[in-house]
């Protein structure tokens, strides 16, 4: 199967092999629409989930009963209504921004174990991915970068970029400029065009395809 990113809840994962990850993406929770990414190590096998979205069953069966570390990129409810399911069942570590952290823990009824931020890395097996904490949509949203060694740049972005624009403020003026500050710096800033990015909700995209927009998002103030 070709990889393009369209995935639905309910219906089948896209899987995309890359140099030394196996990428799987599935969609949970009909209203939200939520995207759970299951990087697996094609070496030793091991398995990170980032953002136990909803329906724990689904995410298990589709890694197999087997995930090592949980990731969640932000505090918002719809990003770990799975976390606690997933970690009695598995036993996984569990990873989050340090200013959301807590926030975390408490929605969702279970500690965040290894509380993260800009430069620190988080394995895979034998890869490793870079955190890039990115503020704004939430205190402690974090985005996870893999530099694929044979290839073009991977990152998952949770609410902080999508297609078409960076994630919700809620009309806060602030929040808004520092998120855009953040995502045009330290993301559009500083990796190439053929670095593609994979959302919290939604179709992936590449940076190269977004960047002409940065004027347009940041002019419409969302």
């Amino acid at each position: 199967m070709t990889y393009t990113g369209d995935v639905t809840p309910g219906g089948a994962p896209q899987v995309r092999e890359l140099s030394a990850l196996t990428v799987t993406k599935v969609a949970v929770d009909e209203k939200m629409s939520n995207n759970c990414y299951l990087l697996t190590c094609r070496t030793t096998g091991e398995t990170l989930l980032i953002d136990a979205a909803d329906q724990p069953e689904t995410l298990f069966q589709v890694a197999d009963g087997a995930i090592a570390t949980i990731v969640t990129t932000h505090q918002h409810w719809d990003h770990h209504r799975a976390l606690a399911e997933l970690v009695r069942r598995t036993g996984a570590t569990t990873v989050a921004g340090e200013p959301d952290a807590d926030a975390i823990s408490e929605q969702a009824g279970v500690a965040v174990e290894r509380r993260v931020g800009d430069g620190d890395t988080v394995e895979v097996g034998d890869s490793s991915l870079e955190v890039i904490r990115v503020t704004g949509h939430t205190p402690g949203s974090i985005c996870l970068l893999y530099r694929d060694p044979e290839g073009s740049p991977h990152l998952w972005t949770g609410d902080s970029l999508f297609p078409g624009g960076v994630g919700n403020t809620s009309g806060d003026a602030d929040a808004f400029r520092t998120l855009i500050d953040d995502v045009e710096s330290k993301l559009f800033g500083t990796l190439p065009d053929e670095t593609w990015f994979y959302p919290g909700h939604g179709n992936d995209s590449t940076l190269g395809a977004e960047r002409p927009k940065l004027p347009e998002w940041r002019e419409r103030g969302w």
